[in-house]
């Protein structure tokens, strides 16, 4: 089942299960204002029972056998089709353009994430899911296919969906890295016209989280408030980029917090001391290593602000 979208030079891919988790993320989606503008690709991968259950044909024996599988089948894919029409339903009572809204039944290549993954390529502003889907366990913060998606998506925005209701105000996550400015820029591009605010937060440790002890000769060179002269014209840097596409000077503010055990834990209590959501930091910070899929920072703001939606920009 696919139906042929408007060519729109921004659009998201939305990958959903038949789940009503998954309904939740398009709900997500439509009443996210910045978004309305954009193409969406709602797509599941669709699994087939195996191809042993055909080569039973060959078995006299098991003719009803592969005709109740085969019956089975036709009649998931029909439940699909309606799942996937009650989601581009929500979709367009939302305020999308029915000529933007592409519909896709893929039948499952590689496995669920994988088959994900091939589609991201095709030129996405941003893949968007939900923590768990329709397997979920409710003491995980996220299930197996968002964990695969976040570990290798590493080409293209990543959007996890949360259980608050966002608000018109963001934090971004600013360390002076080249993918916290373009998680600035993202932000910048996604929100510019809506009337948003944006919070510019940088979060120095303490000493003592460096392994640095007292009269060490490092410790000059990591003082607080040295770190804190450093980042400060970072920080401007990116206020001015965000005035320059489109947010109002009194809608943007920067803070820098000192003496910290944890940057992913206080950027996740500044956003809720703020009223911040979502959360938008970089994939990889300062201290990313090309090795790593995803940097620790951003790995630890998906986990430990759970209930936020969070942007993870390469």
């Amino acid at each position: 089942m696919k139906t042929k979208s408007a060519s729109s030079q921004q659009r998201i891919l939305l990958p959903v299960d038949g789940s009503q988790r998954s309904l939740e993320t398009v709900r997500h989606v439509a009443r996210y204002q910045p978004l309305r503008g954009m193409g969406v690709v709602l797509f599941n991968v669709f699994s087939d029972v195996p191809d042993c259950y055909w080569d039973l044909e060959r078995e006299p024996k098991s003719v009803k056998i592969v005709r109740h599988v085969r019956a089975w089948v036709v009649q998931k894919k029909k439940e699909m089709e309606e799942y996937l029409e009650s989601a581009r339903q929500i979709l367009l009572r939302g305020g999308f353009d029915g000529k933007a809204i592409s519909v896709t039944l893929h039948s499952r290549k590689k496995g669920v994430a994988r088959d994900i993954i091939a589609e991201a390529r095709k030129g996405y502003t941003a893949v968007v899911i939900r923590r768990r889907g329709s397997s979920g366990l409710r003491n995980m913060v996220l299930g197996s296919v968002a964990v695969k998606l976040m570990e290798r998506l590493s080409f293209v925005p990543l959007i996890i969906v949360g259980k608050k209701p966002v608000t018109r105000r963001v934090l971004i996550g600013v360390d002076g890295s080249e993918g916290a400015g373009r998680a600035v820029f993202f932000a910048a591009q996604i929100l510019d016209g809506h009337d948003f605010s944006a919070h510019l937060v940088n979060v120095i440790r303490t000493i003592g989280a460096w392994g640095v002890s007292k009269g060490d000769a490092l410790q000059d060179a990591l003082h607080p408030l040295k770190a804190e002269e450093e980042i400060i014209p970072v920080l401007n840097d990116a206020k001015a980029q965000l005035l320059d596409l489109g947010f109002s000077p009194e809608k943007v503010t920067w803070k820098v917090i000192t003496g910290a055990r944890s940057r992913a834990a206080t950027l996740a209590e500044e956003a809720a001391k703020a009223n911040c959501d979502p959360i938008i930091v970089g994939r990889r910070g300062l201290t990313g290593v090309k090795d790593f899929f995803i940097g620790r920072v951003s790995n630890k703001v998906v986990h430990l602000a759970r209930k936020n939606t969070v942007w993870i920009v390469p």
